[in-house]
């Protein structure tokens, strides 16, 4: 139904108008009576051989929804009823800021994909954590955390730190985000030096915290060979819990989108079909070369059951949706729990 009927209507909006439509439209719905008991009765797979434990979670299944689509926690509760088993919330920075100019937020129909440049927009994480607190479904929150634009790099360990702190009891775990290309500067933190000293004083202040929270680190789909060596280093010298392989890339090779378009479009992070070949090949690369010593969450170009399977072959111990949820709808977290059970 949502691709022959509902996405032919969303996509004749702008893609960040149909994003907030849905947002809005989504809301209304579960304020009607036995609307929750449908959405879990048409896609939750309930299944003992879903479950997952990873870096000291129980994960109910392991396909999770990506950050950036609930940037500011409005509708964490009524997506765990379509079958996630994690919802990862952000990325959130410590103050409310608006983000690029719009527009931001575009569709490459022809390649199943999207270019956004949003630039971290949301409403800031004390409103986040007050989202947080109306917690009522049974699902695993992730905090993703950044850094504001105008806050030099410098300086962003401070921003890292007040998310942190802010978020520590109302998430089930952080993943560190230094890889959006739409900040300036921004990836520049990924380099060995500045990204090993601020992992190790998040490590720290997790260390004084009666209960351990786990630590994610968010990567480029754009780092070579060697800098990979150095991201397999940096989980081994700082003690973080894992990696989430990958973000969006700013690469354009092998589109179907005319030059021109692209060329119009602009700048921005490519996510979609287009990214899941080199997403599969960071996580084999990280899964191979350090030996499978820590877990990896798989996201990048999942838009069939058959993705994930592909995702979770190479290494991947969880996997996220973004733009194949936008394309394929809630249906495509049931297909691809059916296909792993019938994998097992």
């Amino acid at each position: 139904m949502y691709r022959f009927l509902l996405r032919p209507l969303l996509f004749r909006l702008t893609a960040e108008n149909a994003h907030k439509f849905t947002f809005g439209l989504i809301k209304v719905l579960f304020q009607l009576p036995f609307v929750r008991s449908i959405f879990y009765a048409s896609y939750q797979v309930t299944d003992k051989r879903l479950e997952r434990e990873v870096f000291g979670i129980k994960f109910k299944n392991p396909v999770g929804l990506a950050a950036g689509f609930d940037k500011d926690g409005k509708l964490f509760n009524e997506l765990a009823y379509v079958g996630f088993g994690f919802i990862e919330v952000g990325t959130v920075t410590p103050k409310p800021q608006p983000g690029n100019p719009q527009p931001r937020l575009f569709r490459l129909i022809s390649d199943e994909a999207i270019i956004n440049r949003m630039g971290f927009n949301n409403n800031g994480v004390e409103k986040l954590v007050k989202r947080l607190k109306r917690r009522y479904a049974s699902v695993i929150i992730g905090g993703n955390i950044g850094k504001n634009k105008n806050t030099p790099n410098e300086n962003a360990f401070d921003d890292y730190i007040e998310c942190f702190n802010a978020l520590y009891n109302s998430v089930d775990y952080f993943a560190v985000n230094v890889s959006s290309p739409n900040t300036p500067n921004l990836r520049a933190l990924q380099d060995k030096e500045p990204l090993t000293e601020l992992l190790s004083k998040l490590i720290s202040l997790r260390g004084n915290r009666p209960l351990s929270k786990p630590i994610l680190l968010k990567i480029a789909p754009d780092l070579s060979n060697s800098q990979l060596d150095d991201i397999i280093d940096i989980v081994s010298s700082t003690g973080i819990d894992g990696i989430i392989a990958t973000n969006t890339t700013i690469s354009r090779d092998g589109l179907k989108a005319d030059a021109e378009t692209i060329e119009k479009i602009g700048n921005g992070g490519l996510s979609g079909k287009p990214l899941k070949g080199r997403s599969t090949e960071v996580i084999k690369y990280l899964h191979d070369h350090s030996g499978g010593s820590f877990p990896i969450i798989g996201v990048g170009g999942i838009h069939t059951p058959e993705d994930a399977i592909e995702k979770l072959n190479a290494g991947a111990s969880l996997v996220q949706l973004y733009t194949g949820f936008i394309y394929e709808g809630p249906d495509l977290v049931k297909r691809i729990n059916k296909k792993i059970l019938e994998n097992d």
